[in-house]
């Protein structure tokens, strides 16, 4: 079990009980307290997938592309630009793709993996709702960013998973792993499938298809935003950090659930967010023959974090409110100390609550020092532009 940076007790006790059933683990610099398996979280199966340690957004992930666009041509028209953004793009819980390019005839809808769903309604449910949603890009962290590296060269990026779709996958069969009907809510708790079983192999095949899913949403948004600008995509960096993957490790072919955790081998880039108020970063897993190095990859199962990490809940940081809006516990980051610190950035920011500020995170510097030199920051992207949902969405897809 390897753990990079400091962490509280709370997460590392769920590491603990993780690793108690897996075959090996790690906790990434940015982790934190999740669902049975820490944000951050990597652990390694035999045959087995964990459907909480992929979690409730499946393949939740990142994009970004880099554009032909330097920023003083963009410069003058942000303002409007983040309009265009918000007012195209779908935001929130439950939204659908209002754009008449909506990607809704995409060949993973006659995929046969939907089979796998029990029962000619629920299928038929589950997968008009995912039509409906692709494209879409929920509330809570979810984002779309428009960014300038170190030489001013434009880029867009995206962050959300498989909405609506992969969140009944995982609690379809979080509830067929209990022996309970498809639907029926049941207590978060580990469930490990042996997906040589009926069950485990329809649920590697539907978060399989999650995974394509997700990544023709975030491609189709991100591309969206870079019509709006008027740019051309020059390079396309894109990852799950909400997944399961065939992997070989020390030898061995394992599953490698990563939750909260970017894919990181030597030469794969990665795309990594810090918040709405700081820098992001392009990524790479380093090659390097240094024993050490190689060490510290082989105890992330080449892995990397995935954002800045929380340090606050968000209850504590937003407070708690009725469905009216009565306070019924303030919390602890106003919405001026929020727009405070992005007025300082120079961010333009269409959206947000204070559960998503600055303050309730991590430094991404900082997280990046302590995961060491397994990966080295290729670019450093600058928020221009954040849009995310108002304050007032509530998402239960998101990750």
């Amino acid at each position: 079990m390897r753990i990079f940076g400091q962490h509280e007790e709370n997460t590392l006790a769920q590491l603990r009980d993780v690793a108690s059933r897996a075959v090996r683990a790690a906790l990434m610099a940015d982790g934190h307290l999740g669902y049975v398996m820490p944000i951050g979280g990597v652990a390694a199966y035999r045959e087995q997938v964990s459907v909480v340690g992929v979690g409730f957004d499946i393949a939740c992930g990142n994009a970004a592309i880099r554009t032909d666009l330097k920023r003083a041509r963009i410069e003058p028209h942000l303002p409007a630009v983040a309009d265009a953004i918000q007012d195209t793009l779908s935001f929130g819980v439950g939204r659908k793709n209002r754009s008449d390019d909506a990607p809704v005839d995409h060949p993973l809808f006659d995929d046969p993996a939907w089979e796998a769903v029990p029962g000619k309604r629920e299928r038929d449910e589950l997968r008009a709702k995912a039509r409906a949603q692709l494209g879409t890009v929920g509330s809570g962290n979810h984002y779309v960013d428009v960014f300038a590296d170190e030489d001013d060269h434009i880029w867009v990026g995206v962050h959300f998973g498989s909405r609506g779709f992969g969140f009944g996958v995982a609690y379809g069969f979080l509830a067929l792993g209990q022996n309970r009907a498809w639907g029926e809510r049941v207590p978060e708790r580990e469930v490990l499938l042996d997906i040589h079983s009926p069950v485990g192999d329809g649920y590697w095949q539907l978060m399989n298809l999650a995974g394509r899913y997700a990544y023709a949403g975030r491609e189709w948004v991100a591309r969206k935003v870079v019509s709006i600008l008027g740019g051309t995509e020059l390079e396309l960096v894109h990852n799950h950090h909400n997944f399961a993957w065939r992997e070989t490790h020390g030898g061995e072919e394992l599953l490698v659930v990563r939750k909260g955790a970017t894919p990181a081998f030597p030469g794969q880039k990665g795309f990594v967010g810090g918040s709405m108020g700081d820098d992001a970063v392009i990524i790479e897993g380093v090659a390097s023959d240094d024993s050490e190095v190689r060490a510290l990859q082989e105890g992330a199962l080449f892995s990397t974090v995935h954002g800045a990490g929380r340090v606050m809940s968000r209850t504590a940081a937003a407070g708690k409110r009725t469905r009216r809006g009565k306070v019924l516990k303030p919390g602890a980051i106003s919405r001026e100390m929020m727009q405070a610190w992005v007025k300082k950035k120079g961010v333009i920011l269409r959206g947000g609550g204070t559960d998503e500020s600055p303050h309730v995170y991590r430094r991404l510097p900082d997280v990046l020092a302590a995961q060491g030199p397994t990966v080295r920051v290729l670019h450093t992207l600058r928020p221009l532009i954040v849009v995310m949902a108002g304050a007032e969405e509530f998402d239960p897809y998101k990750d």
